[in-house]
């Protein structure tokens, strides 16, 4: 069962509660101002928080944050020789933001060239859970996006076959993440945005 602790994100303007074997990347290595990552101490699953201008038109509504959610993905991912399949697409509720709020999630998965000489720690692939709150007044898109490496030996291939809705236990973990993120996220202090 895993356990959660109340994280304050960027100096605490932001809180949410985060696996507690999640450590906080920039105690050991610089992160830009808009970002705050947390890396699981015990595998290779990410969590990254992200403060960034909204993109696409003004309005709200599935085809404009459809496209913006798409937008943010190619953003992500940044590479022509991967191989990014999406999912599932679907609205969200993040339960402590004010009720009219736009927020989706994704699920999708990168999968890199094959190197059949590469004897390092290259994915099979990367699972991606990417969760997206649309704050039009503030012209800001805030990403949520956790990443899942699936390193052969460090999963059972036998579980994961997403094409079946077999997500397997890493995905399976990532999804419960998301929905207590999706539970406890609050912004507590909205001046955050006029800063970045």
């Amino acid at each position: 069962m895993t356990t959660y602790r109340s994280t304050p994100l960027f100096g605490g303007a932001l809180i949410v509660d985060l696996p507690s074997t999640f450590a906080d990347v920039s105690t050991i290595r610089q992160v830009p101002d808009h970002q705050e990552v947390y890396l699981d101490k015990d595998g290779y699953t990410s969590i990254i928080f992200d403060i960034t201008e909204r993109v696409g038109v003004a309005g709200s509504g599935p085809a404009t944050d459809g496209a913006a959610l798409t937008t943010h993905l190619e953003d992500i991912v940044d590479s022509d020789s991967d191989t990014i399949q999406v999912w599932k697409t679907s609205e969200t509720a993040f339960s402590k933001l004010p009720e009219d709020t736009p927020t989706y999630t994704l699920i999708a998965t990168q999968t890199p060239p094959a190197h059949p000489d590469s004897k390092d720690l290259a994915p099979d692939f990367t699972a991606i859970v990417l969760n997206l709150i649309r704050l039009e007044n503030e012209h800001t898109d805030i990403l949520i996006t956790i990443n899942v490496p699936h390193i052969k030996g460090e999963y059972d291939e036998q579980d994961v076959d997403l094409e079946v809705g077999k997500q397997g236990k890493l995905i399976e973990d990532a999804v419960d993440y998301a929905s207590v993120i999706w539970e406890t996220f609050k912004i507590k202090d909205w001046g955050l945005f006029k800063e970045v």
